[in-house]
């Protein structure tokens, strides 16, 4: 068999983001009409180790099956590196054979997915006369959401903090301020990809009506909101099943199952509401899901395919 390996270069150069918003638009309507499956991710985190190693399959049937698989590591003590948190391959099996067509390298295909997702959430969910979006973390997601989120809104004004100052190049047009409160009180969109355990955000530092995007946190023992933001926020997720199971932001604040207004595939098949007035705050808390992971990587390989991208192995 033959398989098409796609490395990081490859893969960013291939998944633009304005693409990857739709493509994951889609891939979340497809979730909310049944068409995927996703189960949950399987952690592997040894007794006291701070990494982890993250098993994401995925299945989607019908006229094109297909399997995806999503072998992650994350390593939080890479911030400090200046490496991408996240590390590892997705790869793409043929629904019918079972045959493996493509690896692909994930730390691409995990940055631009995921601040896809969160521009999808934007542009549902954010007002339209929004002026300044703030970014805390300044690391790979960081940098990936203020491409996402000018893609979705058009902003006077961006302004970052972070552990580590000038990730930002001056081309980026970012101010980066000293503290997380300082770039919280100016948010009407605020992003959250940062490693903290504990909250970098409270709800007293929040104007009305900001639509929050919480990215950084994707486990059960770490959030970045403060348990006041999740009570008054009007709370959108990925998946129900993930967030009430992996979600720090939702179990640390003891947010009932009930508390989540929908789904955004929900949103994009106009069965949920979304926000219903210009004061009201929205919380979007994204974990990342292997069918995000799965289309991103299909997007990707069908390109490579045209152009003779990457390089085929036999194995």
């Amino acid at each position: 068999m033959t398989v098409r390996v796609l490395d990081e270069a490859d893969v960013r150069r291939l998944l633009p983001m304005a693409e990857c918003i739709d493509v994951m638009a889609e891939a979340l309507a497809s979730l909310a009409r049944g068409e995927v499956h996703n189960p949950l991710r399987t952690i592997v985190r040894p007794p006291g180790e701070a990494s982890l190693l993250g098993l994401m399959p995925a299945h989607r049937g019908g006229d094109r099956p297909l399997y995806g698989l999503k072998a992650i590591a994350i390593f939080p003590s890479n911030a400090v590196r200046g490496l991408d948190l996240h590390q590892g391959f997705v790869t793409l099996f043929d629904g019918e054979t079972g045959e493996p067509r493509a690896l692909l390298n994930a730390a691409g295909i995990t940055a631009v997915r995921t601040a896809a997702v969160s521009g999808v959430a934007t542009r549902l969910l954010a007002r339209d006369d929004v002026r300044t979006l703030a970014i805390l973390g300044t690391g790979v997601q960081g940098r990936a959401h203020l491409e996402a989120m000018r893609c979705v809104r058009r902003f006077e004004r961006v302004v970052a903090w972070g552990r580590t100052a000038g990730r930002f190049s001056d081309a980026d047009g970012v101010e980066e301020v000293s503290s997380a409160e300082e770039a919280v009180r100016s948010a009407d969109v605020l992003v959250t990809a940062t490693s903290a355990a504990e909250p970098v955000v409270r709800r007293e530092w929040l104007r009305p009506g900001v639509h929050v995007n919480a990215v950084g946190s994707s486990v059960p023992t770490a959030r970045e909101l403060d348990t006041q933001t999740m009570l008054d926020a009007s709370l959108y997720v990925d998946r129900r099943e993930s967030a009430l199971r992996e979600a720090g932001d939702l179990l640390l604040a003891d947010i009932p199952p009930e508390h989540i207004r929908a789904e955004l595939g929900e949103l994009l098949l106009g069965t949920a509401p979304g926000r219903e007035s210009p004061d009201e705050l929205t919380v979007f808390k994204s974990l990342g899901l292997a069918v995000e992971d799965l289309a991103a990587a299909e997007h990707v390989l069908a390109k490579a395919e045209r152009e003779d991208a990457g390089t085929v192995v036999s194995l």
